[in-house]
């Protein structure tokens, strides 16, 4: 079982460059990867699952602690990158299937690698933690109608089948996995160091099929999809930041609140747009994935190394 821990939690370290490794693999081989499209839905059910298992009611407590922090993070979470990518739609010529992705991926929660790199950066972990399950459950509700708001320009969006996929692949996946943490606590607890791993290999298997079944796009605008991803994920992690320091923040919350607003769920926002609009538009939740996860490490690291005087209460990352 060490030996099992060892590995995944060597996985979860390098997950940046297993995302890059397996979406160069679905590019080479797309005939291979792309037969996994159909079960993407199911994979980020088990990534749920998986964070449904290491959720703690410590993490809600800390929104009844301090809720206005808490708050500035989820309305910039679902204020900034749903506009920021309305912006950059408008701006930057792309076909409709790019920019309802586009827009979908800036709609989508936070994706709980933030929590890793808030870590890493010597932020608020408890608060980007807690960021991150407020939503991921409010996900259901708001990225439906936020995406229905900014996309529906661009293709038709069926916001309640939206809504229904959600709640079955996030919520009820993460109500699963909290039960069972109740109901056996030992055999959660001894399955938890592997649950990286169980995230790695779902993450990279969603990435290689989207990219796999979109390589004819990939190859004709890909570059122009990543410029549009790292622009959306660089002006994220800017205007969270600035934002939560309008509102008065310590530097260790606003670290946690750039990252938290810059990194998204980008496995649900493939999931969805493969499922409601077509393999193309799921391109920027795949290279979204990639990218976030090598930009988050390097911002994590310049993080790192800012500090200011103050008492942070020391935080264990949970998942």
């Amino acid at each position: 079982m060490k030996a099992v821990a060892s590995f995944s939690a060597f996985v979860g370290r390098t997950f940046a460059l297993w995302v890059i490794l397996f979406a160069v693999l679905g590019f080479v081989f797309p005939d291979i990867f792309k037969q996994i499209t159909p079960y993407i839905v199911t994979l980020l059910g088990i990534i749920m699952f998986g964070m449904g298992l290491t959720i703690s009611l410590d993490d809600f407590k800390e929104v009844a602690k301090r809720p206005f922090e808490v708050g500035i993070g989820v309305i910039s979470q679902f204020l900034i990158m749903p506009l920021l990518a309305v912006l950059l739609t408008a701006i930057i010529p792309m076909s409709p299937e790019v920019a309802a992705g586009v827009i979908l991926v800036g709609c989508c929660p936070g994706g709980t690698s933030s929590n890793v790199m808030t870590y890493l950066s010597k932020g608020d972990v408890a608060l980007s933690v807690a960021c991150t399950s407020v939503t991921t459950l409010l996900a259901p509700v708001v990225t439906p109608f936020l995406v229905w708001t900014f996309a529906s320009q661009y293709l038709p969006v069926d916001a309640m089948a939206m809504f229904m996929s959600i709640v079955k692949v996030v919520l009820v996946p993460l109500a699963l996995g909290f039960l069972l943490q109740k109901l056996l606590p030992g055999l959660v607890k001894a399955a938890v160091p592997a649950l990286p791993l169980v995230s790695v290999a779902g993450i990279v298997l969603i990435v290689a099929a989207v990219v796999g079944a979109s390589k004819g796009a990939i190859a004709s605008s890909g570059l122009l999809i990543f410029a549009v991803v790292v622009l959306h994920n660089g002006l994220g992690y800017l205007l969270g930041f600035f934002a939560a320091k309008a509102a008065g923040l310590s530097l260790a919350k606003r670290k946690a609140i750039a990252i938290e607003v810059g990194m998204q769920n980008s496995g649900l926002g493939a999931a969805l747009a493969n499922a409601y609009f077509s393999p193309v538009a799921a391109v920027p939740s795949a290279i979204f994935s990639v990218w976030h996860n090598i930009s988050g490490a390097l911002l994590a690291n310049y993080f790192a190394s800012r500090t200011e005087d103050e008492n942070v209460e020391p935080v264990v990352i949970t998942r």
